[in-house]
């Protein structure tokens, strides 16, 4: 099996340099890893579903990521749930929400979509469904992400951290430090297109909450015609423009993925005004064409894109508030 290309760190947007067409995008820089997992299926013969599987599946089995699958940081009352979808180029869909104790939410969204006539199982129903068709049972807290729920509780309120009043973008509500679901995009060798999303959402929510991964339209939606688009960060906010929808609409207008992102983002903080002023929120588009590209509220957004020859590259998105 090949190994992808090393990994190259770059600017991006949609005023850079023509590139190869891109075959897979994921947010955040850990979405190298998955991107590889994600090419290496591909390049077997995988389908694209197969590729955002494969990719989700490396995010959530890494105990050091501490917002998806095993290690993610738990609700306020100490409990990891999960969330996540898929969705095909059919427009086939499967999404699981407040699933415990099961590791790989994606595969079970994935199940979900092929063997129930539903698309989305929720919280005892979900881990149920895991558990009937063979997905292993474990604890999801970590050593790691329960010292840090206990930190939180020593020093907070007992409140989600959306509250928090730290102004840098690392630590606000959806950056990189607090919120880092992965959302991935990719394009198969037959030019079919599937996205998948999962999360184990914000770091101590109230129990039952619920953001915009597992939701379609909001978190992940794919149209095979026009393209993807996937979202990170504050999911209520992304709830409340349909923001992945929203992008691929715009893109089926005639814009680029990125002028795409950025006039649903502008949307959003006309929208909400000073509401969105500290708080991080950013989508991730892929076309049919293989262009890529991505807006976010404020700096620091990163995301992995690969070219069908395997070279993945790390590009950093533009943001509406700019650091001066």
């Amino acid at each position: 099996m090949l190994a992808a290309a090393p990994v190259a760190a770059l600017a991006g947007g949609a005023s850079g340099p023509a590139r190869a067409p891109a075959v897979m995008v994921s947010t955040w820089d850990f979405g190298a890893a998955a991107n590889a997992a994600g090419w290496a299926a591909r390049h077997a013969g995988g389908s694209a579903l197969d590729m955002v599987e494969a990719g989700g599946r490396v995010a959530e089995a890494d105990e050091t990521n501490s917002s998806v699958g095993l290690g993610g940081l738990p609700d306020r009352d100490g409990r990891v749930t999960l969330d996540a979808c898929v969705m095909t180029w059919a427009g086939d869909v499967g999404a699981v929400c407040a699933l415990e104790d099961v590791v790989h939410a994606v595969s079970v969204a994935r199940a979900v979509m092929e063997k129930t006539p539903h698309v989305l199982l929720v919280g005892a129903g979900a881990r149920a469904f895991a558990v009937e068709q063979g997905f292993p049972t474990q604890n999801l807290l970590t050593p790691r992400a329960e010292a840090a729920w206990r930190d939180w509780l020593r020093t907070a309120e007992y409140a989600p951290r959306i509250n928090s009043e730290n102004n840098d973008w690392r630590g606000m509500p959806g950056g990189a430090a607090d919120h880092d679901t992965i959302g991935l995009l990719a394009v198969d060798p037959g030019g079919r297109m599937a996205g998948a999303c999962t999360t184990s959402g914000m770091a101590f929510k109230m129990r039952g909450r619920v953001g915009d991964s597992p939701l379609i339209g909001a978190g992940l939606y794919v149209d095979d015609e026009v393209g993807g688009c996937t979202a990170t960060g504050v999911g209520e906010d992304v709830v409340r423009v349909a923001g992945s929808h929203a992008v691929v609409e715009a893109m089926r207008s005639g814009l680029h993925p990125t002028a795409a992102c950025r006039r649903v983002i502008e949307r959003l903080a006309r929208l909400r005004g000073s509401k969105v002023a500290a708080s991080q929120i950013a989508l991730l588009a892929l076309d049919k064409q293989g262009r890529s590209g991505a807006f976010a509220l404020q700096p620091g957004f990163t995301y992995a894109v690969t070219d069908a020859a395997g070279a993945t590259r790390i590009e950093r998105a533009s943001a509406l508030f700019e650091a001066s």
